[in-house]
């Protein structure tokens, strides 16, 4: 180790001094197979060229920044730059040589010598790398014998990270990839065992207690056929995950996580048109309401990544704001300017921030979500889902907004909860907006969010980790699931694609039993845990729908985005309601308002509802 650093710290003279030292003993050998016969003449000529040599070696390796540390000694780009650079160096003495009359030495010399040249110092490099990586032992009995899922480029890099991190407790012996071009390759001494079919046979033969599935892109089809198979024969299942969860470039064993269901229920990577969204996010002033809820937040952290002029996240949770500017940019003072403080029911308030902030772009995610909380707190829903949209549409308006998303969702479709019905009037509140101002203002429609706040997983997680029981309300009830990162992606897009008043509704994949998740979370823990049916609560389908009976499934703009037309429902309609009304009669005007056809009252018609409702 000594030696190793002593050796870096005189980087540049010890690389240069080695390829002198290469380049003198290949042309040695050039020299030595080309002549039978050497007298003074030969060896004066040879040191000639290689004197010529070295210094044009060091010359172009100077330009190229190869002895000054721009890249790592025996990396690919190293050996691409000290390939080019001792070729070009060749080339200039081969011209040279021929050219002058006498020529230093037979024309093959220079040739022969460069190209050997440079094998020395290709391969001593590599010996160099090897001998000096700081890699825990195959055959160390400390950790636990891990088979990684995938040979290509992040399983190498894992297996690199897994021996060079003794600390993370686990120790490669094999790989396993479906791909038959690799199934005689090695990566750092650990080979390719067979192919995923083969999982049985590799755990016996090598002693794997765990399995690494190292493809970040693997689809939830893989994963979770890895994790059946796992299972039935007692082994742990770990994944990597994608570097858009962790944050990272390349893979490492300290990102190596247990399988979660976001694994298991999530969707393959979603495509976006890059250019399309950067036509209306880049260099705006982009405004995120709910900043600080799960789809807020996430919305900010992708959102940041196209470079809008400013990010302004509003949210009346200061603590929330405070976990989102912290994932940002990793510092969270909550002093400057891109947290703002507000809640979308204070319409003055709200009005005074758009006028000073002047946003281009809003995508609006504050809701109330809890479908049982708002079945008893009907009034909650109508000021936050449907005035507090009603708020930010006009706010929007009022300073010219460009592009305005509604965040909705799947009970938005024909509703049968106080939720179900404040979204579907948010959609058409919406519609409304669309109609009276001008820029696109289009809402997205969507199911269950995996690992949000109050999402079931969490909920069947904690009562995992206090021994049970998990409880579903129904062995037959379904739902949607995506992760928020894939949700936020494609409402992202939505934002490109919409056209003003409609809504667009993402594809959610096929519906998934409750119990199912239940079920297979339980398997994950390894406890054995009672699953309880409590039955539906008030306003709970069993089987929920993306859309109305009168949309169509229509997709001519994105593979897993459809779009659908929604009646208006007038802004002035919702605003006539009495405040004081009793909780039947918001029931009553819920479901009036969602089924208005054109959600238009003749003249009056809003003030005699009002009153007839208060009354």
């Amino acid at each position: 180790m000594e030696i190793q650093s002593a050796v870096r710290g005189r980087r540049t003279a010890v690389l240069m001094a080695f390829d002198a030292l290469a380049l003198v003993l290949a042309y040695v050998v050039s020299v030595l197979v080309r002549y039978d016969e050497l007298g003074e003449t030969v060896w004066r000529g040879a040191a000639l060229a290689l004197v010529a040599a070295i210094a044009l070696q060091w010359s172009v390796g100077f330009v190229g920044r190869v002895y000054q540390g721009r890249v790592g000694v025996a990396t690919n780009e190293e050996t691409i730059l000290l390939g080019a650079s001792t070729a070009a160096a060749g080339f200039v003495v081969f011209v040279v040589n021929a050219l002058i009359d006498p020529f230093w030495i037979a024309r093959s010399v220079p040739v022969t010598g460069t190209f050997f040249g440079l094998f020395l110092m290709l391969t001593t490099r590599a010996l160099w790398r090897q001998l000096t990586m700081p890699l825990t032992p195959l055959h160390s009995g400390e950790g636990q014998r891990a088979l990684v899922v995938g040979a290509g480029a992040s399983g190498a890099r894992l297996v690199h990270s897994m021996r060079s991190h003794r600390e993370s407790g686990l120790v490669p012996v094999g790989f396993l990839d479906d791909d038959p071009w690799k199934r005689q390759r090695r990566h750092f001494g650990v080979p390719v065992l067979g192919a995923i079919p083969d999982l049985e046979r590799a755990v016996l033969s090598t002693g794997a207690t765990t399995v690494v599935v190292a493809i970040p892109s693997a689809g939830k089809e893989l994963i979770k056929s890895v994790v059946d198979r796992c299972t039935e024969i007692g082994i742990t299942v770990k994944v990597l995950p994608p570097f858009a969860e962790s944050f990272a470039t390349r893979a490492d064993v300290r990102d190596v996580r247990d399988v979660d269901m976001r694994d298991i229920l999530g969707r393959a990577a979603v495509e976006t048109d890059l250019a399309a969204i950067a036509g209306y996010v880049t260099g705006k002033r982009v405004l995120v309401t709910g900043a600080g809820g799960s789809i807020g937040s996430e919305l900010c952290r992708q959102l940041h990544r196209y470079g809008p002029e400013e990010l302004i996240m509003l949210d009346r949770d200061e603590s929330a704001l405070h976990a989102v500017q912290l994932s940002i940019h990793g510092r969270a003072l909550l002093d400057s300017p891109d947290v703002v403080l507000n809640d979308i029911r204070d319409d003055v308030a709200l009005r005074a921030i758009f006028e000073d902030r002047r946003p281009e772009v809003v995508f609006h995610a504050a809701a109330l979500k809890h479908l049982p909380m708002l079945e008893q707190y009907p009034h909650e829903a109508m000021k936050t889902n449907v005035l507090g949209t009603a708020n930010v549409l006009e706010a929007s308006a009022a300073v010219g907004v460009e592009t305005f998303v509604n965040i909705s969702t799947d009970k938005a479709a024909e509703p049968t909860s106080v939720l179900g019905y404040s979204k579907r009037v948010a959609e058409r509140l919406t519609a409304d907006m669309a109609r009276r101002a001008e820029g696109a203002y289009i809402s997205v429609r969507f199911g269950n969010v995996l690992g949000s706040r109050g999402s079931v997983l969490h909920t069947f997680t904690a009562q995992i980790a206090a021994g049970g029981p998990v409880t579903v309300v129904h062995p037959e009830v379904t739902r949607f699931f995506m992760t928020v990162e894939e949700a936020v992606q494609l409402v992202i897009q939505a934002g490109a694609l919409g056209e003003d008043g409609e809504v667009m509704i993402l594809d959610m994949g096929e519906p998934v039993k409750i119990a199912d998740v239940a079920q297979q979370l339980i398997e994950l823990s390894g406890k054995s845990i009672e699953i309880v049916y409590t039955g539906l609560r008030e306003g709970e389908k069993l089987h929920e729908q993306l859309f109305a009976s009168a949309e169509d499934d229509e997709r001519s703009k994105h593979p897993l985005v459809s779009h659908a037309d929604v009646d208006p429902l007038a802004i002035d309609e919702v605003r006539a309601l009495d405040p004081d009304v009793q909780h039947l009669g918001l029931l009553q005007a819920f479901e009036d308002w969602v089924r208005l056809p054109d959600g238009l009252l003749p003249v009056g018609a809003a003030d005699e509802r009002s009153g007839r409702i208060a009354g």
